[in-house]
């Protein structure tokens, strides 16, 4: 059966519930090794990983607990399955498992979150644009 589309208005009113961009947020993201202003965090439209999909994320979820503090779940490894994912696309991290595990925390910390959900990511760079990744940077950030 079919449906007619909804009213302009509608679709209007829909549009207004849009959550604002994430673009636009005060706060600290870390990438490659420093704290950037969130709105200056940005890479490349002609980056490798945007154009062929090969990059590595993991989904860390930090929490508030009974004491105050804020504890990142399970930490370590989540970190060590980021980087066995990189390794399977051939990935060579440019940071330590370490440095992205304290990477991780000082986001937490600088952005003063209770709880959150974060998102390490490595990417491949814009160097070169063809379908071998070969001799572009490797890029990582939270």
């Amino acid at each position: 059966q079919w449906v007619a589309p909804p009213h302009r208005s509608q679709r209007n009113q829909e549009m207004s519930s849009i959550p604002p961009s994430l673009d636009d947020r005060d706060g600290k993201i870390w990438m490659d090794g420093e704290l950037v202003d969130w709105r200056d965090a940005k890479i490349h439209v002609l980056s490798h990983t945007l154009h062929y999909g090969c990059g590595a994320f993991e989904g860390v979820r930090a929490y508030k607990t009974a004491d105050g503090a804020t504890a990142i779940f399970r930490l370590a490894e989540h970190t060590e399955r980021l980087f066995n994912s990189a390794k399977i696309l051939r990935m060579k991290i440019p940071f330590s498992q370490e440095q992205l595990n304290e990477a991780q925390k000082q986001v937490v910390r600088e952005n003063k979150l209770e709880s959150c959900y974060l998102l390490p990511l490595i990417w491949i760079g814009s160097e070169k644009l063809r379908v071998s990744p070969k001799g572009n940077k490797i890029h990582a950030m939270v």
